[in-house]
């Protein structure tokens, strides 16, 4: 009884919005399949072609920049053409340069093609949040997005698995060559996937295109969209100078300042965070559409803040094993609330080119975060450089002093 009550929200949804939810999920697991790679093979790339932490922390910080800003191209093409559209060019784009990243010479190929990556890495969000937003009932849209988010741990886990598989006995080119095999999936959603209703209904009676996009930074939501990019830039600050880092971390050797763990071993750790993240995504689906979007994220942000202290002032393989599940649930279980929470405050004709660009310009804000950690790691070592994001943590929560609670909203 209590399991059928648990997964009671699936039935009550359409099969179209069924649908929906698992073109967006697995694209946002693809799009972190191919997106982690970087981070899984970083301590390969360093030694092959010669990259300091400083600039392999540099290339982490372009293909963010690089997202941030197709994050907001396919909002605007998502809100003109449709949520489908924007999502399969995005996975053909993420895919085929994946692909081209094994095949660079240098730093500076390199680095053009995980600028072209960036670009699909940051339109699929855009465009999957506002379809599943679109087509799942309101009671249940913090579970729905929730999933959704959820299906970045198992790609992040898939890459870790494949990296653990492919890199010894191929090498990185090899495991970036696996990289294009998320853009068959463009196949299916073409034929299974439909619009939302109320997108075709909004376009039918014509979209405030201009007016729309100024509305975002107008008087009625201007204290809105600094609040939630402000939050959202912290956040992304704090995931990606720690996530991104922890690879490499975990796998060089001590004289450099890691802990020294083999990149089989590393792959393990690396998976074993991807089920604390996993329950991380989706429990806080279940707690915001109880509880509330503003408890629920203070909450994940402060332990968050706390566990990631802990983890960055040890150096013990088992300490660290015991502490990564925990780690990844509450350091990025928050990232299931933004969708509802953007979807729940801007209007159907301009939500996804709002949602593009509250979440991507916070994007740009943390597009420091993968260099500014890295340098540090050179200077000050890794201890004081994740503890950085820690802070980053703190200071997403109190953003929420001005950000309203919008569970239970019916979209506009």
């Amino acid at each position: 009884m209590a399991e059928s009550r648990l997964f009671s929200f699936w039935h009550d949804a359409t099969p179209e919005a069924r649908r929906a939810l698992v073109a967006a999920s697995l694209g946002w697991m693809l799009d972190a399949f191919d997106v982690m790679l970087y981070a899984l093979v970083l301590a390969s790339l360093m030694s092959d072609l010669g990259m300091a932490k400083s600039t392999a922390g540099l290339l982490g910080s372009l293909t963010l920049v690089a997202s941030a800003v197709g994050g907001v191209i396919f909002g605007i093409v998502a809100d003109r053409f449709g949520r489908t559209r924007a999502l399969m060019a995005s996975i053909l784009i993420y895919s085929v340069f994946t692909f081209a990243c094994g095949l660079a010479q240098t730093v500076l190929q390199l680095a053009a093609f995980r600028v072209l990556l960036g670009l699909g890495m940051g339109g699929e969000w855009a465009s999957g949040a506002a379809l599943v937003s679109e087509t799942w009932p309101a009671k249940h849209r913090g579970k729905a997005l929730g999933l959704v988010q959820s299906s970045w741990a198992v790609g992040y886990g898939l890459a870790a698995l494949v990296t653990l598989i492919v890199l010894p006995r191929f090498g990185w080119r090899a495991v970036f060559f696996v990289g294009v095999l998320p853009a068959l999936f463009t196949w299916w959603i073409r034929r299974r996937v439909s619009e939302p209703q109320i997108w075709e209904r909004t376009r039918a009676v014509g979209q405030p295109r201009a007016a729309g996009l100024r509305a975002i930074f107008g008087p009625g939501l201007l204290r809105f969209t600094v609040a939630v990019t402000v939050m959202n830039g912290c956040t992304m600050f704090a995931w990606w100078g720690f996530n991104l880092w922890i690879p490499a971390y975990l796998s060089l050797p001590a004289s450099k300042g890691g802990v020294g763990l083999s990149a089989e071993v590393m792959s393990i750790f690396i998976v074993v965070m991807q089920i604390g993240m996993w329950f991380g995504y989706v429990t806080f689906g279940f707690v915001s559409d109880a509880l509330g979007r503003k408890r629920t994220y203070v909450v994940y942000l402060a332990t968050a803040a706390a566990l990631v202290l802990a983890y960055a002032g040890t150096r013990s393989p088992v300490v660290l094993l015991l502490l990564g599940p925990f780690v990844a649930f509450f350091g990025t279980g928050y990232f299931s609330g933004f969708g509802a929470v953007t979807a729940e405050i801007y209007p159907t004709a301009i939500r996804a080119t709002a949602q593009g660009l509250t979440y991507n310009i916070g994007r740009i804000a943390s597009a420091v975060a993968p260099f500014v950690v890295g340098s540090l790691a050179d200077t000050r070592g890794f201890d004081v450089a994740l503890s950085t994001t820690a802070v980053s943590f703190v200071l997403a929560a109190v953003t929420w002093v001005w950000i309203p609670e919008t569970r239970g909203r019916e979209l506009a």
